[in-house]
């Protein structure tokens, strides 16, 4: 009798792992489809021809095949301009992050930095007060930094999480190497970029994908502080054509093709746009993967 009893809690058991399996399947197949529903509709949208898209007959795949549409897009000159600065922001931006994100950790990981636990106390307060929108456009603008590269940088130049996070994986080094590179003669920006900064390399990487997607991503600066639109970056780009003026890339066309122009649907082209603006990072991703599963992890396990 007890065996048969262990046997039927054991088909218990079982069937109840599968159900819950089955649950958890069911939820993911509707968490994929929900996420990528959205984006399959866009794309659809952006390879049908206009006609179609006007008539309201895209609903996830293309109708009538036809990239008119994309080389309308490709040939209005600020689309190539943002791309250009984007990519000079994120890359010269996320550069100075982690120089500056390394300077800023390193100290507040020694212990025989004197201002150690108030410089930590002044970094954890600005998490979370923080001195505002105003006083923050004040004082950009008063530094002359109004309408120039310098303004998407600079604000944002150091995350007090990042250094955080930084500063724990400083603090996780063995002592005795600082200790041993000092006998040898070793200043601290010695130690710092020859033993410290490669031994968390792989923190530094995470951190790398967090800056880089921020600035990548960052409008609101560009909307505060940049006024000329040949200073402004693809996001604040893609903005304008969401919300305000997807008729001038049409408009932008020229009388020789003012015809096919009148034919897009005015969605069409914002779409064209957000597939545009997705394309670096589509392509990063798979390379950055295993990042952001570090990322994910970053932290989560103390030992």
């Amino acid at each position: 009798m007890e065996q048969k009893s262990a046997w039927v809690e054991f088909k218990n058991e079982c069937l109840t792992d599968k159900l819950f399996d089955v649950l958890v399947f069911l939820l993911i197949v509707l968490a994929v489809g929900v996420t990528f529903y959205p984006f399959m509709y866009v794309v659809s949208i952006s390879l049908s021809s206009g006609a179609a898209v006007n008539k309201g007959l895209v609903t996830l795949f293309p109708v009538d095949f036809n990239l008119s549409t994309y080389k309308m897009v490709m040939n209005y000159k600020d689309l190539w301009v943002s791309y250009g600065n984007t990519f000079y922001y994120t890359i010269v931006g996320t550069f100075l992050n982690i120089v500056f994100t390394c300077l800023a950790a390193y100290p507040l990981s020694r212990k025989r930095f004197f201002l150690r636990k108030k410089m930590n106390f002044l970094l954890a307060f600005t998490m979370y007060f923080s001195g505002g929108l105003i006083p923050t456009y004040v004082v950009v603008t008063g530094l002359g930094l109004y309408n120039s590269r310098l303004a998407m940088i600079l604000p944002v130049l150091v995350s007090a999480y990042n250094v955080m996070i930084c500063r724990s994986a400083f603090e996780s080094i063995s002592e005795e190497l600082f200790e041993s590179a000092y006998l040898e003669g070793a200043n601290d920006l010695h130690v710092l970029w020859k033993i410290a900064v490669p031994l968390i390399k792989p923190t530094l990487a995470v951190l790398t994908l967090y800056y880089a997607v921020a600035r990548y991503n960052d409008f609101f600066s560009a909307l505060l502080y940049i006024g000329k639109q040949n200073l402004q970056p693809l996001q604040l780009f893609l903005r304008r054509i969401l919300l305000m003026a997807s008729s001038e890339i049409m408009q932008s066309s020229g009388s020789a093709t003012a015809a096919s122009a009148a034919a897009q649907s005015t969605i069409q082209i914002r779409y064209v746009c957000i597939v545009l603006s997705m394309v670096p990072i589509l392509c990063l991703t798979p390379f950055i993967q295993k990042y952001l599963v570090k990322g994910t992890m970053l932290g989560a396990v103390k030992g």
